[in-house]
C-alpha cells in the first residue's frame, strides 16, 4: 500500500467515526414575490458536554437585519455604510417566530439581552450530559436585499441565502454566542442536515449538499437534500443556470460562478484542478463530494490590490487573474468547511494557513509574477522599485501600512474589535507572512508544511483551537532544536513590531564582531547576512536580542552586512539594516521620478511636478522633492519650489515632520513639525509664513472608536510685503497658539469640541467651538454648532478688523484655511466660505467683532440632501452695544463638508432672495485638497 493510499484510508476512517453533535431537519417554502421563507424546523440537540444544561442558545442571524439599532446596524454605521441606515423597511430582513417547542411542549424563549439575532431558550427539564432534546420551531424569514452584505435577494430576482435559518450555538463549558457584524464568522457546530425546500420552478438550486430527491407540482419544485457534519448551508436560487459552471475533479464536484474573463472551459478546468491537487497534497483529502464558491463570496473577501481595478485596466493575464481568484475562494472554503473553529475569537490560524498556502502556490506556479503584473515590463515603469517587487510582497506592504500608521493589532484580538482594514486584510496577511518568517527561521520548509497537514488531518470536522496547532508546531520544531515560543508569545499575542539595527562592527583578520540593537521590547530573532558583491555568502540567525547583542561571524572577505537580507521578516523599518564594511555610506542616494515603494538599500529622494492655483499667482508650476514612500514613514520632508505664471515670482513651501509613538493608547503619538511657505496674499504682495509645531495625539484603547483628541502647540510667524498705496498696519506679526480638539465621529452621531487660545504682541483671545450632529431613526438629521470667543485684551485698532472675530469669513491671519482668494471682497472666490468662527452664510453689514462674539448655527434636512439652515448670535464691538444678528436659507449638501451650496433667504438685511444681484449672495464650500478628499473614501477602513 502506498503512503498516499494509506493517508487517504487514515482520513476516511477518521472521518467515518466523527459524528455531528446535532441533527437538523428543515421543511422550507420560498415565496419569491414576497421574498419570504416559511420554515418548519426540527433540531435534535445533543448535549455532548459534561455539564447539565437548563438553557440553550441559538443564532438567528437573519433577524440581524430587522432594525437600524441591531449590532449589525450599529456596525454599518461605525463603518460609515449609509445604505443600510437609509434603506426601506422592505429591503431589510427579519425573523418572525410563531411557535417554539421542546419535546412537543411550549417553552419560554426570548431575544438574549436585546440582541436581535441571539435566542435564549429556557428548558422545561434540564438536559443531562449525553442526553438529547427535540426542538420544533415554526417561523418566517424575510430575506434582506443583497446590497448590504452581498447575500439576500438580488434585483434580477435571484437569491443567495446565507445565515438564513436558526442554528444552535456552540457550548464548550461556556456558550459561544455572537451577534452578526458582517464579518462572515458564524461559529456553528457541525450538524447533520435533512432539508426539503419548495420554490418556484423557474429557479435552479445550487448547493454543496447532496440532492436525493426532486419533484415538480403546481409550478413548484421540491428538492430533498442532505449533508452530514456541516457547519453552514449556503443556497443559491438562480434563474439563469448558465451563470454557474461545474467540473468533476477526482472525487469532488466543483461548482462556481466566479467571473472567468471569458476563459475557455478547458483552461478553467486545468486551473481549478491544479488548485485542488495542490491543497490535497499540502493539507489532505477534502471530505465532501461538492465544493461551491461564488462571486459574491469572493467579493466579500477578495485578493486586494491592482486586480480590484476594472478589467480594462488590470495588469494581470486573464488566466492568472481567474486562477488567483479561485485560489483565494477555494482555499477559504476548503478550510472553513472542514476546520471547526471560533472565527470570531481565534481566526488567525485559519487566516495564516490560507495566506501561507496562497503565497506558496504563487511561488510554485508563478514565481516571476510581479506585484504590478505586466506593467513592470513597460518603459518608464520598470525603473521603479515597485516594479521589482514580487506578487507576494503585497502581503508585507499591507501589514506594514497598518504598522506605520500605528493601527496594527495583535493576531489574537477578537475579530469584531479589529479596525476594518485589519479585519479584512492586514491581520490575515500578518499571520501568513508570520508563518513565512517562522519557516525561514526553522531553515526547513517541511516543518511548517507538515504541521499544517497534521493539524488539518487530526482536527478534520472536529472542534479545534490555536493551542492545538501550537502543540503540533512546537513538537515538530524540536527536531531542529529550535524553540518557537517567541512566535506565539511575541508575534501572535502582541502587536510589538520588529525593528533591528546593526549598531556597530569590529572587523578583525579572520572574524567580524557585530553588535545588533533591538529597538523593541521582544525577543524575536533576526538573520544576519554576509555579502560579497551581490552574492549571499553567509546567513546566521541571532536569537533573544534584548537591548543589544554581539555575535561573531567569519570574515570571508565580506563587503557588506545586512539584517534580513532576503526580506522574509515583517520588519517595520529596514532602512537601518545595512552596514558597508568598505565605505562610510551604508545606503547611497537614489533620485526617482514620482512616488515609489520603499527600497531599504537606498536613501530615496522623489521628485514630481506640482501645479496649484490662486487668483494672485495664477497657476503655479513647481516640483516637489520629498522622501515619502507609498507606506507612511515616521520622518518625512518635502521641499516644493514654485513659479507663479501670473505673478512671475518664485514661490514655494517646505516642511519636515517626525512622528514618535510613545504608547498604545491615551497619549500615544507626538508629532514634531517645522514648516514654511511663501505665496501671494494679494496682487503683487507676498507673505512668508514660518511655523514650528508640536502635536500630542490621544486615542482610546479601542482602535475601532473614532474618538480622537489632539493638542497643538505652535508659533505662527508671518511676514507680509507692504502695499505702498494701502499700507498694511502690521505687516509682520507672530502668534503663539495652543488649541485642543476632541472629536467622536460616526455616521449617526458626531460631536466635537475645539478650545483655542492665542496670544500676540497686541492681543490675546480665547474661543471655543462645539459641534453636534445627530441622524435620527426616521432619517431626520440635525446639525448644531456653537461658537463663542472673547478678547482677553485687544490693542489692534490700527489693524482694523484683521485680528477680529469674523461672522462669516475669517481673515485667516494664521493662514490655516485653503481660500481660493483670501483677500477678495468681490467675485466668485469671495463667495467661498469655511465654517469657522461665526459660521454665518449671509454677508451682513457688520461682519466682525473686536470684543466678543457668540453664535449658534443649526440646520435640518427637509428632503434628502436639501437642508433648511438658520444662524443667530450676538456680536460685541468696543464702544457699542451688543448686536443681535441672524440669517437663514437653504443648504444643498451634495457631499457633506466637502461640496455644499448655501442660498440665503432671510436675514438682518430682510428678504435677500428678493434683493438685487442675488447670485453674488450664494455661498459655497469646496474642497480641492487631495489628502482631504482621500479621507472621505478611506474613513470606513481606518
Amino acid at each position: 500500500m502506498t503512503l498516499k493510499k494509506f493517508l487517504y484510508l487514515y482520513i476516511l476512517i477518521g472521518y467515518t467515526i466523527v459524528s455531528a453533535q446535532h441533527k437538523i431537519a428543515i421543511n422550507a417554502n420560498l415565496n419569491a414575490e414576497k421574498k419570504i421563507i416559511t420554515i418548519q424546523q426540527t433540531i435534535e440537540y445533543h448535549n455532548t458536554s459534561s455539564d447539565t444544561l437548563s438553557e440553550l442558545f441559538f443564532h438567528d442571524w437573519a433577524n440581524a437585519f430587522s432594525a437600524k439599532t441591531t449590532e449589525l446596524g450599529k456596525r454599518f454605521s461605525e463603518d460609515f455604510l449609509k445604505r443600510f441606515y437609509y434603506a426601506k423597511d422592505d429591503e431589510r430582513g427579519r425573523t418572525v417566530i410563531q411557535t417554539f417547542l421542546a419535546s412537543n411542549s411550549t417553552v419560554n424563549w426570548n431575544r438574549y439581552k436585546d440582541n436581535a439575532d441571539i435566542i435564549q431558550l429556557q428548558l422545561n427539564e434540564v438536559l443531562l450530559p449525553d442526553e438529547k432534546v427535540t426542538l420544533q420551531i415554526q417561523y418566517q424569514v424575510k430575506i434582506p436585499s443583497e446590497k448590504f452584505t452581498r447575500y439576500g435577494y438580488y434585483d434580477n430576482g435571484d437569491f443567495h441565502l446565507k445565515y438564513w435559518h436558526i442554528v444552535p450555538a456552540v457550548y464548550t463549558g461556556k456558550w459561544h454566542i455572537y451577534s452578526h457584524k458582517n464579518l462572515d464568522d458564524l461559529y456553528a457546530p457541525a450538524s447533520d442536515y435533512e432539508i426539503d425546500f419548495t420554490f418556484p420552478e423557474k429557479y435552479t438550486l445550487k448547493t454543496e449538499l447532496n440532492i436525493t430527491e426532486q419533484k415538480a407540482e403546481n409550478y413548484l419544485n421540491t428538492l430533498k437534500f442532505s449533508g452530514d457534519n456541516r457547519n453552514k448551508v449556503d443556497l443559491y436560487f438562480v434563474q439563469e443556470d448558465e451563470d454557474f459552471y461545474s467540473f468533476k475533479i477526482d472525487h469532488i464536484e466543483f461548482i462556481s460562478n466566479i467571473e472567468d474573463n471569458d476563459l475557455i472551459p478547458e483552461m478553467k478546468s486545468v486551473a481549478t484542478t491544479r488548485i485542488f491537487e495542490f491543497l490535497e497534497k499540502r493539507l489532505g483529502r477534502y471530505p465532501f463530494e461538492k465544493l461551491l464558491v461564488s462571486e459574491s463570496d469572493y467579493k466579500n473577501n477578495p485578493v486586494y490590490g491592482l486586480n480590484q481595478l476594472p478589467d480594462i485596466l488590470r495588469p494581470f493575464p486573464d488566466g492568472f487573474q481567474y486562477e488567483i481568484k479561485q485560489l483565494k475562494s477555494i482555499t477559504e472554503a476548503y478550510l472553513e468547511n472542514t476546520i471547526i473553529t471560533n472565527l470570531r475569537e481565534e481566526s488567525w490560524v485559519i487566516d495564516g494557513i490560507h495566506i501561507f498556502l496562497m503565497m506558496d502556490y504563487v511561488d510554485q506556479y508563478y514565481p516571476k509574477m510581479k506585484i504590478i503584473g505586466k506593467l513592470s515590463e513597460y518603459f518608464g515603469v520598470r525603473w521603479f522599485h515597485l516594479a521589482d517587487l514580487e506578487f507576494n510582497d503585497q502581503y508585507y506592504l499591507a501589514y506594514k501600512n497598518m504598522a506605520r500608521l500605528f493601527l496594527d493589532q495583535s493576531l489574537d484580538t477578537p475579530k469584531d474589535k479589529l479596525v476594518k482594514f485589519n479585519a479584512n486584510i492586514a491581520n490575515a496577511y500578518k499571520a501568513g507572512i508570520g508563518f513565512k518568517y517562522l519557516e525561514d527561521y526553522l531553515e526547513d520548509d517541511n516543518i511548517i508544511q507538515n504541521s499544517m497537514a497534521e493539524f488539518y488531518q487530526e482536527h478534520l470536522l472536529r472542534p479545534s483551537s490555536p493551542m492545538d496547532f501550537q502543540k503540533i508546531l512546537s513538537a515538530n520544531a524540536t527536531s531542529k532544536n529550535k524553540n518557537v515560543d517567541w512566535f506565539f508569545e511575541d508575534y501572535i499575542s502582541t502587536k510589538e513590531k520588529l525593528d533591528f539595527k546593526i549598531k556597530s562592527v569590529k572587523k578583525r583578520k579572520d572574524s567580524i564582531e557585530v553588535t545588533i540593537k533591538n529597538f523593541r521590547n521582544n525577543s524575536m530573532p533576526i538573520s544576519l547576512a554576509g555579502i560579497r558583491g551581490d552574492q549571499l555568502v553567509s546567513k546566521t540567525w541571532v536569537d533573544s536580542i534584548t537591548g543589544t547583542k554581539t555575535v561573531t561571524i567569519p570574515n570571508e572577505d565580506l563587503d557588506k552586512l545586512a539584517l534580513d537580507y532576503e526580506q522574509r521578516i515583517p520588519e517595520v523599518n529596514r532602512r537601518n539594516n545595512y552596514k558597508n564594511l568598505n565605505w562610510i555610506q551604508n545606503r547611497p542616494f537614489q533620485f526617482r521620478f514620482f512616488q515609489d515603494a520603499e527600497d531599504p538599500r537606498y536613501s530615496q529622494v522623489f521628485f514630481i511636478p506640482e501645479f496649484e492655483f490662486n487668483i494672485y499667482d495664477g497657476f503655479t508650476i513647481g516640483s516637489k522633492f520629498y522622501n515619502k514612500t507609498l507606506i507612511r514613514r515616521n520622518f518625512d520632508y518635502k521641499v516644493t519650489p514654485f513659479y507663479g505664471l501670473k505673478s512671475n515670482k518664485l514661490l514655494g513651501s517646505a516642511a519636515i515632520s517626525y512622528r514618535h509613538q510613545v504608547a498604545e493608547h491615551d497619549l500615544y503619538l507626538i508629532k514634531y513639525i517645522v514648516s514654511g511657505n511663501m505665496f501671494s496674499y494679494a496682487p503683487d504682495l507676498l507673505f512668508r509664513r514660518f511655523s514650528p509645531t508640536v502635536q500630542f495625539f490621544y486615542r482610546p484603547a479601542d482602535l475601532r472608536s473614532n474618538e480622537v483628541q489632539v493638542t497643538t502647540i505652535r508659533s505662527i510667524n508671518v511676514m507680509r510685503e507692504r502695499d505702498e498705496e494701502n499700507p498694511v498696519s502690521t505687516p509682520d506679526y507672530s502668534v503663539f497658539n495652543v488649541r485642543h480638539v476632541y472629536s467622536d465621529f460616526n455616521l449617526t452621531n458626531f460631536q466635537s469640541l475645539l478650545v483655542d487660545y492665542q496670544i500676540a504682541k497686541n492681543f490675546s483671545k480665547i474661543s471655543t467651538t462645539l459641534n453636534y450632529r445627530k441622524l435620527f431613526l426616521n432619517n431626520r438629521q440635525v446639525n448644531l454648532r456653537f461658537f463663542a470667543g472673547t478678547f482677553l485684551y485687544n490693542d489692534t485698532e490700527k489693524d482694523g478688523d484683521f485680528f477680529s472675530f469674523a461672522l462669516d469669513r475669517p481673515t485667516d491671519y494664521l493662514f490655516d484655511y485653503n481660500y481660493l482668494g483670501r483677500s477678495e471682497d468681490t467675485g466668485l472666490t469671495s463667495q467661498q466660505i469655511i465654517l469657522a468662527e461665526g459660521g454665518f452664510k449671509s454677508k451682513l453689514d457688520n461682519q466682525f467683532a473686536n470684543q466678543w462674539i457668540t453664535t449658534l448655527n443649526a440646520d435640518t434636512n427637509i428632503w434628502n440632501w436639501i437642508y433648511l439652515y438658520g444662524d443667530a448670535g450676538f456680536i460685541k464691538n468696543r464702544n457699542t452695544s451688543p448686536e443681535f444678528v441672524y440669517d437663514s436659507g437653504i443648504r444643498l449638501s451634495l457631499v457633506q463638508d466637502y461640496f455644499e451650496l448655501f442660498f440665503p433667504l432671510y436675514s438682518n438685511k430682510g428678504w435677500e432672495i428678493a434683493q438685487p444681484e442675488y447670485d453674488t449672495r450664494i455661498r459655497f464650500i469646496v474642497t480641492l485638497s487631495p489628502e482631504t478628499l482621500i479621507k472621505l473614501f478611506t474613513r470606513e477602513w481606518y
